[in-house]
């Protein structure tokens, strides 16, 4: 049962969280990921003390976390410069929180490995929510997401509501990297989210196109990497690392098409949607 847990689980994760790692490419908001690792520490710390779940107290501490930065991600570098904060704010309170309440800090530590065959169903829950909310928002307001994605000036005189959408979408990278947390581990969130992203924007097209590769790339990386941890018994974490990261590499050895990026120039093409 565990196993088939985990399993569902990766499945689920392969459709939602290669799409958020669209977003954290397109927005150019790496260091968002670090500091929502931390913010989900402190959450699980305050899990821990109050007796409540503790991966519960991550996803609803990361949303905040989300939530509250998004006014200042006018420009990348307004939000890189608070995300330093706030990632040091959050481990220096996770750690004085756990100093002063006595809690075995082991049991904190711990989710940063990750820990795949211990999925509950809250756990797929939120992965389901997820991969059933994030390609649905890039599905309905898609226009929108793209031109935001290529450039936030031109979708802000186009009329797209771009300080609500950006913090929708940094609600959703957040509770994504609360949720991926007990799959891979806080450190190795990025073969969920990242990686499957960084490939699929060389192979896609358009916003569309991207989308679709990373969900695909994402639902290979998964199983593949899954089935070979068990065949292996190594751990899952580090073998769906290295798995996406050949993806990653043996794409780049495909030769460069001409593509439309949707990140080029206003004044050379408009992001397709389709």
């Amino acid at each position: 049962m565990p196993v088939q847990r985990a399993g569902l689980a990766l499945l689920l994760a392969a459709v939602g969280l290669p799409v958020i790692g669209v977003v954290i490419v397109g927005l150019d908001i790496m260091p968002v990921r670090f500091a929502m690792m931390h913010v989900a520490l402190f959450g699980i710390a305050v899990g821990l003390l109050t007796g409540l779940d503790p991966m519960l107290c991550a996803l609803v501490a990361c949303a905040l976390a989300g939530a509250s930065v998004a006014p200042l991600a006018r420009t990348p570098d307004g939000l890189s410069g608070a995300m330093g904060l706030l990632m040091s704010l959050a481990i220096a309170a996770a750690l004085l929180l756990l100093a002063v309440s006595g809690v075995n800090a082991s049991g904190a530590f711990a989710l940063l490995w990750g820990s795949i065959l211990s999925v509950s169903t809250s756990d797929l829950v939120v992965l389901g929510a997820l991969a059933v909310a994030v390609p649905g928002l890039f599905w309905w307001r898609r226009r929108d997401i793209g031109l935001l994605l290529h450039d936030r000036e031109l979708a802000q005189c186009s009329g797209v509501p771009v300080r609500a959408l950006t913090a929708v979408l940094l609600v959703l990278v957040a509770v994504a990297v609360a949720g991926a947390i007990k799959l891979t581990g806080a450190l190795l969130v990025d073969a969920l989210t990242l990686l499957p992203a960084l490939a699929a924007r060389r192979l896609g097209t358009s916003l569309k196109s991207i989308t679709f590769w990373a969900i695909g790339i994402g639902v290979v990386v998964n199983t593949t990497g899954f089935l070979l941890a068990l065949w292996l018994d190594w751990p899952p974490g580090p073998v769906l690392v290295l798995t996406a990261g050949a993806v990653v590499l043996a794409v780049h050895f495909i030769p460069e098409r001409r593509i439309s990026s949707w990140r080029a120039p206003a004044s050379v093409s408009l992001p397709s949607s389709h």
